[in-house]
Order: structure tokens, then sequence, then C-alpha cells
């Protein structure tokens, strides 16, 4: 993504005024970069009325346009009920909205110091008749409500811009291989199989991230780069759905949210694994032994605990519910097939809280997934392989499929062949409402229901080492 240096941003700020006028149709989801070349010229008609207001003090945001609300209408696809396609904007969202690479804080600050004006249009009328509109900056607060048609004038000479963030130096063979990860794209998401080992965001000791990588790779025909919605671990693998605009993934986010607050309000109910849903995700994980049952409905509530001494931390299960720092956690289960003292299992949360699946095989269960160390290492202490009975090909040389891949990373290695096999759980297949389409119909529709709005499905195969783990304990 393009980013605004110093040189560059004072000769756009010191360019002649520009007209705004044919600006009122410009989409708010705009980056910065267009802002400054497009948008950002000091108001000639505010100038008349502010004669302290010399050229150039400020620069002006596209007038304000009723937005759709992400939260309400991810409720009301989740509800699949009728939802209202405007709603109330604070000045400091419609900030955010419009110059989404201006940090979060820099943007309250501006508030907080009441730097930041709004221009309102108000028709007065007099003894002489209608002397037409009359253009007034006045101080805004960050949640005032905005109305159709103000301006928000920022100060130019703010100089604590976003910091120039590196950019993402990739090869083409990187590229190409993230780009490969896609399962699909819309106007409104992007659906990735992510691999095994590749951390979702960076952090310390994180170089590369899936988040930062796909701002380089899949933001090429967008202004703006996605955005994660939920995660997977790192060593977790699959379905990984991100938003490709800030209202996309707002709704992406009340539907994740609202499917865990409903089924933990749910969680005494009887039905609760039988309801229809919005959102269904489904895990595929191999773990040691065997459940009692072959299917059944899990709800443990989870909580964090402290161990080595403050040095690293756990979930578990919490016996006492009504511990304020627990959170109900439900899961689906049902076995796909048991051999050799191992069980496929299929994995569906309703909720969704950190290590969810991985606590509960391994601590309700009492069958832990395999590779799983934090939360089965015990299991693991007297691992026994298992020999590639069945497979054709038991030679030490890599197929073509084995090669080198970008990033370090190995997705061959780890099957249950092996000494120290890898954490064995797969997002594999996912299904939820087609947002692309439901923001269409709303935008069209003030009240549009939901009820019949089609479905995505997706499904995402295997990694190499499980597929080989799969092969060894086919029948």
């Amino acid at each position: 993504m393009m980013m605004v240096y110093p040189a560059l941003l004072g000769r756009l700020l010191l360019q002649p005024s520009r007209s705004i006028s044919s600006l009122r149709a410009t989409k708010p989801s705009i980056t910065t970069v267009r802002v400054l070349q497009s948008q950002y010229s000091t108001s000639t008609k505010s100038q008349n009325h502010y004669e302290n207001d010399k050229r150039g003090k400020w620069f002006t945001l596209p007038p304000y346009t009723s937005t759709i609300n992400g939260s309400v209408l991810g409720k009301a696809l989740s509800a699949r009920i009728p939802a209202e396609s405007a709603s109330e904007t604070t000045a400091l969202k419609w900030v955010l909205r419009c110059c989404p690479e201006l940090p979060r804080n820099l943007v309250q600050k501006l508030f907080r110091l009441r730097q930041v004006r709004r221009e309102t249009s108000v028709m007065e009328s007099c003894n002489l008749g209608d002397q037409g509109q009359e253009h007034r900056l006045k101080r805004v607060a960050a949640k005032d409500s905005m109305d159709v048609g103000d301006r928000i004038f920022l100060p130019i000479s703010v100089k604590a811009l976003p910091a120039e963030k590196q950019d993402c130096h990739c090869s083409e063979e990187e590229i190409n291989f993230i780009r490969g990860l896609e399962l699909y794209k819309d106007a409104a998401i992007i659906v990735v199989n992510k691999p095994p080992g590749m951390p979702v965001q960076g952090g310390i000791g994180i170089k590369r991230s899936l988040d930062e990588l796909s701002a380089s790779c899949f933001s090429s025909d967008y202004s703006e780069p996605p955005r994660l919605v939920h995660r997977l671990d790192r060593d977790c693998s699959g379905i990984l759905v991100m938003g490709r605009t800030q209202t996309s993934a707002t709704v992406l986010h009340a539907i994740f949210r609202e499917k865990t607050l409903a089924a933990s309000n749910d969680v005494l109910s009887t039905d609760v694994g039988d309801k229809r849903r919005i959102l269904q995700r489904k895990y595929w994980a191999l773990v040691i032994g065997s459940p009692r049952r072959p299917k059944g409905l899990i709800s443990a509530p989870l909580g964090k605990v402290v161990v080595d001494n403050g040095k690293s931390d756990r979930i578990t299960v919490v016996e006492n519910s009504q511990n304020l720092s627990s959170q109900h956690a439900v899961t689906q289960y049902r076995v796909i097939e048991s051999s050799h003292g191992f069980t496929w299992l299929e994995l569906s949360p309703l909720t969704g809280r950190k290590h969810q699946l991985r606590v509960h095989c391994a601590e309700v269960l009492g069958t832990p997934i395999v590779g799983d160390y934090k939360y089965a290492w015990q299991a693991h202490r007297n691992w026994k392989q298992l020999p590639w009975s069945n497979i054709e090909d038991n030679s030490n040389e890599k197929s073509p499929s084995e090669k080198i891949l970008p990033f370090a990373l190995d997705l061959d290695s780890g099957s249950i062949s092996e000494k120290h096999p890898r954490l064995h759980l797969h997002c594999k297949q996912m299904v939820l409402p087609d947002v692309s389409k439901a923001l269409q119909d709303v935008q069209l529709s003030s009240d549009y229901d939901f009820s019949q709005l089609a479905s995505l499905k997706f499904d995402a195969p295997l990694p190499p080492y499980m597929k080989k783990s799969w092969d060894i304990l086919r029948p």
C-alpha cells in the first residue's frame, strides 16, 4: 500500500485549493493518500467567513452521507430479521472511516484538544427573504452526531501523522504463495486456507504474519487492506475469513460475536446444538483415544490460569461456573472414524473462546489432540509413532509436493509416523451469510428482510501431514 511521505504531503497540501462540490458522491472508504490528493483542500467559503483561518490551515473530509451500521447489520443477519440501512454516526467514527490510515489515538487526541471543526449548512431567513446558506465552522466533539452534508475539518499542521510503515518486501514466489491460499473472494470478504505454522497476527518475535502479508498481496485492487475478523492458532490450519472493507469487517465481527452470545445464552437449553445457525464452522481433529459417545454436546466454561511463575498462561475448564472470569464455551462433536487407538473428530464450536477445542478435547472428552503439547504433553511423553504400513513410497526422498516452501514453511513433516507430530487441528468447513449481497440489498431497501439470504459454503483440504496421518489410519 502506498504511504504518504512528508515531502509529498507538503507538496500536496500546498497545492491551490480545489473545488470539492464534485466529491459528494465519493465513497468514504478511501485511503489517507487519496483523501490528501483529492479532498484535503481548503474551503473557500469558510475562509470568507473566518478571516483568521489562513489558507491551508484546514483540510476537509468528504461530506457526510448516511452509512450502514455494520454491527446492526451483523445482528440482523444473525437473527435473519429486517435491518435499517441508515444509522447514526459520530464525528470520531466518520474521521476514522474516511482516514483509515490515521492512528486512532491521534484522532482522539485531536478531538480532546478541540482541534477538529465541523461545517454545517443552516438556512436562515430574515425580513429581506432567503439569504441562502451560511457555512460556519464550529468545534465538534468526538461523540457528536453527524448530519447529512456535514464536513469535518482537520488541522493541516498536525505533524504526528502515521509513522511510515515499512513495505512488506516479498518475492514473486512469496506473493504467489500467499495468493495461492485464496479459496474465495468477492467485494466484501476474502477466504484463505491458512497454512499451519504461519501466525495470523504480528507480535513479539514474529517477523511475518498472514495479516501483514494479506495487506500486501490482496489489496492491490482495493484502497483498504483486508481486516481480520477471527483468528486461528499459529499451528492450526484451515479456513480464515477477512473483511475487505471496514464495513464488511464490522458486519463479520458482529456475526461472530452474536454466534458466541447466542450459544452462551442458550447454554442451558436442550436444543442449543440443534438450532439452525447463520455461521457454522467444522474442524477436523485427530485425537488420542476415543470419546465414550459417538457424538455429543460439550458445555464447559473456560478460564485463564497463570503458570510457570507468571511466565505463561493456559486455558482450563472452570469448575465453578459462577466465577466471574470464566466464559461459557460450547462445542458439538461427532466421531468420523477410529483406528489404532486414534479417532478423527468433527468439532463444531458454537462459541469462539481461546483454545476452546483443544481444552474441551483434552479435559472434557479425555482425548487430547495429536501434537498439542500445551494441553497434552503427558500424552506425548511415551509417544509411539505409527509406521507407513499402507503407503507405497516409504523412502526418505522428498516428493515434488515436499519442496521447500516460502516463509520456511514445512507442510509435509509432522504426521503420526514421526517422533514429534504436529498439531492435528484443521478448520475444514465454514458456512456464513453472503455479506456482499446483504450490503447491496440493504442499500436498496431500508428494511430488507434477510430470511431468504443465501449462504456461502467453503471447504479447505487438509494440510499434507494431516492427509498422511489420514492415509496411515485408513482401513
